[in-house]
C-alpha cells in the first residue's frame, strides 16, 4: 500500500508542471493517491496564473486517483499545509506531503513509504524527510538514511498520531523563549531555528515548519534523513513567495534505490548538518540582538 501524496499548490503553473512530470515518473506512482490543494488568489494579478494552475490540474494522469481541492480565497501557504495535512490525516494514518516547485527523484515514493511503514511504530521517530541538504556524508557511514532530530519541510511524511501532537499555538514559547539552556539546545539542531519561532509567535512570519520542529524538539524524537537528497527545490529561483533566489540548497538528485532501514547516528552528519543551517556571524549577532530585546521588552 502507498500512502498519498498531499500536493500544495498556488500560482506558478510551470513549476506544477515539473513537479506533477517528475512524481508521475516514480515507482508506485500508479499505486499512490494524490491529493491537491489550491489555494486562492490574494491579488487580482494571481487570478489569471490560479486559473491556469487549475486548468493544468483538471487532467492530471499517472496516480491511483486524483483529488483537487480548490479554495475561493488565499489561505497562505502556513494554514493551507495545516489544514491540507489535518483532513487528509482525519482519513489516512500518515501522507506525504510536497509543495509545487519540488522535483522528485524516481525512487522517492519507494524510499518514503518504506519509511512510513517501517517507522510506523517507532516511538522516537517524528517524520520522514526526502530532501537531503548539501551535506559531504564520511565515506565510512555505510548506510542509506540517517536521522537527525531537525525536520524538513521539502518532501516529507508524517503519521497521524504524530501529527496530532503538534500545538500550533505553541503555548510553552513564553517559557521557553526565557529558558537560555533550552534555545541553545533548540540551537544544536540549527542557529536559526529561535529566532524563527520568535517571529512566528511575533507574527512577522507565518511557518507551519517552525511549529512542527518545535513539537518534535519537545517530545524529544528525531527524523529519517536519504544520505543523497530525493528531493530538489526548484522555487529557489527567486518565483516563490517565501523563498529568495539562492544556491544554497541546490542539490544533485539521486537517481538509486536507497533504503530507510537503520538509519543510523553519526556525530560527523549531526555537525555538519548543524553547520549547513549556521547563520553568518552577523546574522547571528542580529538574531541574538532580537531575542534579547524581545526579553528586555524593548
Amino acid at each position: 500500500m502507498y500512502y498519498p501524496v498531499v500536493l500544495f499548490c498556488y500560482n506558478r503553473p510551470d513549476h506544477v508542471q515539473k513537479t506533477l512530470s517528475a512524481l508521475s515518473a516514480n515507482e508506485g506512482a500508479l499505486d499512490t493517491p494524490l491529493i491537491v490543494f489550491s489555494d486562492g488568489p490574494a491579488t487580482t494579478r494571481d487570478v489569471a496564473l490560479v486559473k491556469s494552475v487549475r486548468r493544468l490540474l483538471s487532467i492530471v494522469q499517472g496516480f491511483k486517483s486524483v483529488r483537487i481541492v480548490c479554495s475561493e480565497g488565499n489561505k497562505g501557504l502556513s494554514a493551507s499545509v495545516i489544514d491540507g495535512v489535518s483532513e487528509v490525516l482525519s482519513t489516512f494514518d500518515a501522507c506525504l506531503v510536497l509543495e509545487d516547485d519540488l522535483e522528485t527523484a524516481p525512487y522517492f515514493l519507494k524510499f518514503m513509504n518504506e519509511a512510513l511503514w517501517q517507522y510506523k511504530n517507532d516511538g522516537h521517530i517524528f517524520s520522514v524527510s526526502g530532501y537531503c541538504p548539501p551535506i559531504a556524508i564520511p565515506k565510512d557511514y555505510s548506510l542509506d538514511s540517517f536521522l537527525f532530530p531537525r525536520i524538513n519541510s521539502w518532501g516529507w511524511g508524517t503519521w497521524r498520531d504524530r501529527w496530532e501532537k503538534v500545538d500550533w499555538s505553541v503555548a510553552d514559547f513564553q517559557p521557553f523563549i526565557s529558558n537560555k539552556a533550552m534555545r541553545e539546545q533548540l540551537a544544536e539542531q540549527g542557529a536559526d531555528l529561535p529566532v524563527m519561532l520568535l517571529k512566528q509567535q511575533q507574527g512577522k512570519i507565518a511557518s507551519w515548519a517552525v511549529r512542527f520542529n518545535q513539537a518534535c524538539f519537545n517530545l524529544g524524537m528525531t527524523n529519517v534523513y536519504p544520505v543523497q537528497s530525493l528531493v530538489s527545490n526548484r522555487g529557489a529561483d527567486g518565483s516563490g513567495t517565501h523563498m529568495k533566489h539562492s544556491g544554497k540548497y541546490a542539490v544533485a538528485l539521486c537517481h538509486k534505490y536507497l533504503s530507510s532501514q537503520k538509519a543510523g547516528n553519526s556525530a560527523v552528519i549531526n555537525q555538519r548538518f548543524r553547520d549547513f543551517y549556521k547563520p553568518s556571524l552577523y546574522r547571528r549577532a542580529i538574531n541574538y540582538l532580537k531575542i534579547t530585546r524581545y526579553l528586555r521588552g524593548w
